[in-house]
């Protein structure tokens, strides 16, 4: 993806969701284990404990995805953007409009994902 032209078009597609994902935590009390809640029901201390669990999977999968947007943030500054990183074939432009983050071409995701 040599072309300034694309590589600006992926770069503004890339830098507003890697703001989205670092605003997502700020403003946003994570719950630890509801093992304290002193006098709550046992529906209500599954209720908290489901809910944290849900927080921090959701957490790992925001911070999963900061680092793919970084990582292909880099690929653009260092002009590798759009090639695999598995068979290092280029990615098509309709996988990198809908997953501007990708570093695998459908073909290795697809056999990524099947193992």
């Amino acid at each position: 993806m040599n072309n300034p032209t694309s590589t600006n078009q992926y770069r503004r597609s890339l830098l507003p969701k890697q703001q989205e994902l670092l605003a997502a935590n700020g403003g946003r009390l994570v719950l630890g284990a509801a093992g304290g809640m002193v006098g709550a029901d046992w529906m209500d201390q599954a209720f908290a404990e489901t809910e944290a669990r849900i927080d921090a999977r959701l957490s790992q999968d925001r911070s999963a995805m900061r680092r793919a947007i970084e990582w292909a943030l880099d690929r653009l500054n260092k002009g590798n953007y759009g090639i695999c990183t598995a068979c290092g074939k280029p990615i098509s432009r309709a996988r990198l409009r809908a997953v501007p983050w990708t570093d695998y071409c459908l073909d290795c995701m697809e056999q990524e994902m099947q193992t």
